[in-house]
């Protein structure tokens, strides 16, 4: 008998130990989250997310690890993209045919059952669950947004939150600053790196996990489409007109557990009632909404056990997602529309106020009861099963209080660099003139400007009023015309009108160059076709 070829027997080894490694790995027990591991005591660490991650995807091929960005301190900001596809490059996802789903978690450092629940979400699916979404969809998920608050834990962060009692994270990253508000200033690298994601990858669907504060209601969690009043109408309805309902009915059906959309009981300007969040685009929620993408924001309710949050979240997820995939075609469509709609010449919101509903809402009370912080002796809050109705007006929706007709284009000078960058950071479309011309303009000429006594956000917010005024000017070389004619165009009107209520003068972009001269905003525009 020949003897075989020493290439071949060191094949055959090469191919005899990676089938023991597979043998060996299949054998070995899953990895746990935090919670799993300590009966829900702790949250899991940023460390301990990356060593999930990996091993994850170390046992699945549907799971690919990349990083889609950092924080102010340096972590890599994972993201696990789960697709069938060999490729998934960010050409490869975006000419697949698929419906890409972003899923976000933690990005305020003490809300954490999105983190949680997100790990769980892609052990489901390494062990061979819920894999007919992947036939449709292509889901990127990123656990640990704020992964430098999640490291600042404290027992005390969160005080009347039930749980984990190990402590959790705090709301702001490592500058300070609350991420869900930082989406249109775009000062944090965390902020700055999910606008690079939705340029690489652009996805359909954004889906921003987070954990209530204050009412104490009778939901186990409440959700929210896009606020703002320029959201393209279509993605609006077909959310809250089918989406949401549907997942809201399954919940009730699977679960007997009461979903609703978000808000608090409070007097919100308009008499008591219940009132949604904040309509501007500097949320994560509106930010995906005006650029054109379906945007679902998920708050599980802060009073219900750390279990029953997590818990809450997963189910809102699966459902979230049986949807997507059962109507991936649909949602595919509506988003190339919303992009291939041009806004210019239309009237849109420069600022908005609360929309009381025609019809009063049943609104689901709870009751809650206190327990002791067994490390602390602070007093946390436990849900109970205590149900009861308060009809009481409804504000989900807002409507403009001020409107203004989109130009053609803004004309912004070359020497505004920091416009440029900001626009250049959201992905904005822009040219730059080759040579200087002569041209009818509309200038903003300022009657008053101020800002807020009340710092927010590390800002003493500016507004001002005024008119505009058509000149005949000298345009000079080097100008950028930013066209509203692009998928952004919403997005451009929130950032360069000097009368939004989240544009580039609100957040004091432009204070430091204009000094005292507030004559007129440097930022002109034109209606006809540059």
């Amino acid at each position: 008998m020949r003897r075989p070829q020493p290439a071949v027997v060191a094949c055959l080894v090469l191919l005899l130990s990676i089938c023991t490694v597979h043998d060996s790995r299949a054998q070995q027990p899953w990895p746990q989250t935090a919670p799993e591991r300590t009966d829900h005591v702790e949250t899991t660490r940023y460390a301990e997310v990356m060593a999930f991650l990996e091993e994850i995807a170390a046992r699945s091929p549907l799971i690919r690890l990349d990083t889609f960005g950092y924080t102010m301190e340096g972590r890599a900001l994972p993201l696990a993209i789960v697709s069938r596809l060999d490729d998934v490059s960010p050409e490869a996802i975006r000419s697949s045919g698929r419906t890409v789903v972003y899923i976000q978690g933690n990005i305020h450092g003490g809300e954490v059952e999105g983190k949680e629940s997100a790990l769980m979400l892609l052990r489901d699916i390494a062990q061979g669950q819920h894999v007919q979404w992947l036939d449709s969809l292509v889901l990127l998920v990123a656990p640990i947004y704020n992964a430098d608050g999640n490291e600042r834990i404290r027992l005390t962060n969160r005080r009347f939150q039930h749980g984990p009692i190990g402590g959790m994270g705090q709301r702001p990253n490592a500058q300070g600053f609350d991420l869900n508000r930082d989406h249109m200033k775009l000062e944090s690298p965390e902020a700055r790196s999910v606008a690079l994601l939705l340029q690489r990858f652009d996805p359909h669907v954004g889906v921003d996990l987070h954990t209530t504060n204050g009412t104490r209601h009778g939901y186990h969690l409440t959700y929210a489409p896009p606020l703002h009043p320029n959201t393209d109408s279509t993605i609006v309805r077909f959310l809250r007109e089918r989406w949401l309902p549907t997942v809201t009915d399954r919940i009730r059906e699977k679960y007997d557990w009461e979903y609703y959309y978000y808000g608090n009981l409070f007097d919100g300007g308009f008499g008591t009632g219940w009132y949604t969040f904040d309509h501007r685009a500097r949320f994560n929620n509106n930010y995906f909404g005006l650029r054109n993408r379906f945007a679902i924001l998920s708050e599980a309710y802060s009073y219900a056990t750390f279990a029953d949050r997590i818990r809450a979240t997963s189910r809102f997820l699966v459902e979230v997602l049986d949807f997507a995939t059962a109507n991936a075609t649909a949602i595919r469509r509506i988003v190339e529309a919303a992009d291939a709609d041009n806004v210019t010449g239309r009237t849109l919101a420069l600022r908005a106020e609360f929309e009381r509903a025609p019809e009063p809402l049943d609104l689901i009370m709870g009751g809650v009861v206190e327990e002791r912080h067994p490390y602390t002796g602070h007093i946390m809050l436990r849900r109970t099963e205590e149900r009861r109705i308060e009809r009481v007006p409804e504000f989900g929706t807002f409507r403009p209080t001020e409107s203004e007709r989109v130009p053609h284009a803004y004309l912004v000078p070359a020497e505004r660099v920091e416009v440029i960058d900001l626009l250049r950071a959201h992905g904005v479309e822009m040219s730059q003139m080759p040579a200087a011309r002569n041209a009818r303009v509309e200038r903003f000429a300022i009657d008053s400007t101020w800002v807020a006594e009340r710092e927010f956000e590390q800002h003493h917010e500016r507004t001002a009023t005024g008119r505009y005024e058509t000149v005949e000017l000298a345009i000079p070389a080097g100008t950028w015309v930013v066209s509203t004619e692009q998928p952004l165009g919403r997005l451009v009107f929130a950032l360069l009108e000097p009368r939004s209520d989240d544009g580039a003068l609100s957040w004091n972009l432009l204070d430091q160059a204009m000094g005292d001269d507030w004559r007129y905003w440097p930022v002109m525009r034109v209606h006809e076709r540059w």
